[in-house]
């Protein structure tokens, strides 16, 4: 089995490759670098290198796997165990999670983000309904390290098994609270999340800090607890298979802790392939996600692996309108390509607002309507309009 350990898992520049062709290596053994912003980057198996590019580690696997893995290094505090473990925001952000925690929260708090937004994907409510401990331990690590006053868990109501899982795990914790999102898209958003939390409405560009928070996706916090706890760096990831693949097309099929690098088609087969007919492969949600391959490898913020149904096959003249909530151009444009139409117009969500040459939105999950953007699409020749934005 090969292996493609990226060296762009992350906000930031690519690691730099450690390890040169030939080399052994071990599961848990440091790998990549970052240079400037960015996380360590460690081998989720044993095996050989045989391959190094500008973007990634290709290793060979070895046959015989032990569940034992390199621990990372002693660090002098909690916040240097998570930098050295390069744990980074596994809700697809991938912002290195030891910047982030590296604030003065006093008087501010903390956010557990676990909306599971995205359509399909259901990792995160698995691991809360499973494994609520250990979100609470995260809360706590996390309350310590950045001297804040309170973390609450944002949660949608329509989960009640994991919130009765939860309610459980944090009932003597006086400063740990659930709180409720709308069960809307995008309630996973951390703007949103603030906005329906704590009643504060942070313009496009303005970051959580300054809402005196920071919010981290429930698989972020489970991470934080490995690495502080089992000294365990970052080499697995909780997945959701779904759509055209059997034993996952009614509802996603959860795999846990499944080593980084692996390509996804391992996953598709373990449900037991593809359902024909089939489309595109979607990393991501159906929301957010991007084209995929077979050969496509698990990384630290994939979240989903989806196969669609067949696209319509039309050489219709399309209008494509783009939104921060959901697809942008470039993604609206591939998936017209595929349909085998033809882009002919181009428009933003009337929300979207441009902020260091940014489009962000204004509001997210409080849509609109596009009314004026598709007559406007119709008027320069669009037959039918793709869209990429959150409710409308």
């Amino acid at each position: 089995m090969m292996l493609k350990i990226e060296l762009r898992q992350h906000v930031g520049a690519p690691c730099k490759p450690i390890v040169e062709v030939g080399s052994e290596v071990k599961k848990g053994q440091l790998i990549a670098e970052p240079q400037g912003l960015g996380a360590n980057i460690h081998s989720s198996v044993y095996g050989k290198v045989v391959e190094v590019t500008e973007s990634s580690i290709i290793i060979e696997a070895s046959e015989n796997q032990p569940d034992e893995y390199v621990k990372i290094k002693d660090t002098e505090s909690n916040l240097d165990a998570i930098k050295e473990a390069g744990i980074v925001g596994a809700g697809g952000a991938g912002f290195p999670t030891h910047v982030k925690l590296n604030v003065d929260l006093t008087g501010g708090c903390i956010i557990a983000n676990a909306a599971e937004c995205e359509p399909v994907l259901g990792h995160n409510v698995e691991l809360m309904e499973n494994n609520p401990e250990i979100i609470i331990k995260g809360l706590k690590y996390m309350l310590d390290i950045t001297k804040a006053d309170k973390a609450y868990i944002a949660v949608k109501p329509k989960y009640k098994k994991a919130i009765m899982a939860l309610g459980k795990a944090c009932k003597n914790e006086a400063n740990i609270e659930l709180k409720y999102l709308p069960d809307m898209y995008p309630a996973g958003d951390e703007r949103v999340i603030i906005r329906e939390l704590l009643g504060i409405t942070l313009v496009p560009g303005q970051l959580p800090i300054e809402a005196k928070t920071v919010v981290s996706n429930v698989e972020t916090i489970k991470r934080i607890v490995e690495a502080i706890e089992e000294r365990k760096p970052f080499i697995t990831k909780d997945i959701t298979v779904g759509g055209r693949v059997k034993g996952a097309e009614n509802k996603g099929k959860v795999f846990m802790d499944v080593p980084i690098g692996m390509p996804i088609i391992t996953y598709i087969e373990k449900c037991g392939g593809f359902i024909a007919p089939y489309g595109e492969i979607v990393l991501g949600g159906p929301f957010t996600g991007r084209h995929g391959e077979e050969e496509s490898p698990v990384t630290k913020t994939l979240g989903g692996i989806l196969v669609s149904m067949p696209l319509p096959q039309e050489s219709k003249k399309l209008g494509i309108i783009a939104c921060e909530c959901g697809a942008q151009e470039d993604r609206l444009k591939q998936i017209a390509s595929l349909m085998g139409a033809e882009v002919v117009a181009e428009e933003k969500c009337k929300r979207m607002t441009e902020v260091n040459g940014r489009f962000r939105c204004d509001l997210p999950g409080i849509c609109p309507g596009q009314a004026e953007k598709v007559l406007k699409l119709k008027s320069q020749g669009a037959e039918a309009v793709l869209i990429g934005n959150c409710e409308d």
